[in-house]
């Protein structure tokens, strides 16, 4: 199952107390202070896990708890820290506080960490608080309470690609072929029901990762077809393939899928839309699709120059793809590096 938002609680431990203690012993009756500190709590870290790739595994445990540290011991001993707890997540994480939506941390990078919930402090032994004018104190410190919160964990799935188009444009056989990615592919709509991600193995050792989202529908930006939901996930792509079944026995269909699919990405996104798009003609192996592009290539070309016909199965046109994506993709890393300089 694909879960990409969930709520959970986290609590840090509590810092151990510190003891109040004197040092008995047989040639010292009378002994000084010896009270040791307590521990400290541990904290609550967040660790991105490479492996993952849903949120499915917090999905029934709401609190995340780590261990409070033990109090201090006479005989100045002090007392163990409590042990912090690694919750991992997956790559793409966006950690926002419940409450105030505020964004904590965006979990890229495997194995990066953030610490959400710090442990309390420890309490200080009696010992800390001797003096010349107080030999004998019996004071001594109370941990102090770990930090604790509720966290709105959201997915979104990082991927240099994004594949997107109606039901049954042939994104999954797309996907399928040129990736490791193994979705359900069947001939009729919606039958990919979550996002797969794969990677693309180029020639050279190079590669990216591309995202076949389910097939939007009319309405996706407004949640329909659980639409919202899917198109964040290609919000973090650099390049879209906008893939269109060209062996509609209605040619106009094809253009009203285009510019349909164009108005639900400008009104879910403008900066989803202004992300550079190459227009992918599916099915070209079916000799109505053939028939169509004679009719309207030069008019899809007009609106969108970056025009590739493409057969997933039998591999027409896929290596040019492939090759126009990397094209892409490098522009789009120049300009990015222009920008921080």
């Amino acid at each position: 199952m694909f879960i990409d938002q969930v709520t959970i609680s986290v609590k840090a431990g509590d810092g151990g107390d510190g003891c109040c203690s004197f040092r008995r012993e047989k040639h010292l009756p009378l002994g000084g202070p010896d009270g040791g500190d307590g521990g400290r709590g541990g904290d609550v870290i967040l660790q991105v896990d490479s492996n993952l790739s849903t949120l499915i595994d917090l999905r029934y445990k709401k609190l995340y708890r780590a261990e409070n540290g033990k109090p201090g011991k006479g005989n100045q001993m002090t007392g163990r820290s409590g042990k912090s707890l690694i919750v991992r997540l997956p790559p793409g994480t966006l950690v926002k506080n419940k409450d105030t939506d505020e964004l904590l941390v965006d979990l890229k990078e495997s194995d990066q960490q953030f610490v959400v919930a710090t442990g309390g402090n420890y309490g200080q032994g009696n010992i800390r608080f001797k003096s010349s004018t107080n030999r004998a104190p019996k004071k001594f410190g109370t941990g102090k309470p770990g930090e604790s919160t509720q966290l709105f964990l959201e997915l979104k799935l990082l991927a240099d690609v994004g594949i997107i188009g109606f039901p049954n444009a042939g994104k999954s056989t797309l996907i399928s072929r040129i990736s490791n990615a193994r979705p359900k592919v069947a001939g009729y709509p919606f039958t990919t029901l979550v996002p797969n991600l794969g990677i693309v193995r180029l020639d050279e050792g190079e590669s990216f990762v591309a995202a076949d989202i389910p097939g939007l529908i009319e309405g996706a930006h407004k949640g329909k077809g659980l639409g919202h939901q899917f198109l964040r996930h290609i919000e973090r792509t650099r390049l879209l393939l906008h893939l269109i079944d060209f062996s509609d026995l209605e040619p106009d269909n094809i253009l009203d899928c285009y510019h349909k699919l164009q108005s639900e990405l400008k009104a879910f996104s403008e900066s989803l839309f202004e992300k550079p798009q190459i227009l992918v003609a599916t099915k070209m192996d079916d000799p109505q699709s053939v028939a169509n592009l004679e009719k309207m290539e030069s008019l899809l070309k007009e609106m969108n120059p970056s025009l590739f016909m493409i057969s997933s199965v039998t591999g027409e046109g896929i290596e040019k793809l492939l090759w126009k994506i990397k094209e892409g993709l490098a522009i789009g890393r120049e300009e990015v590096q222009e920008t921080q300089m």
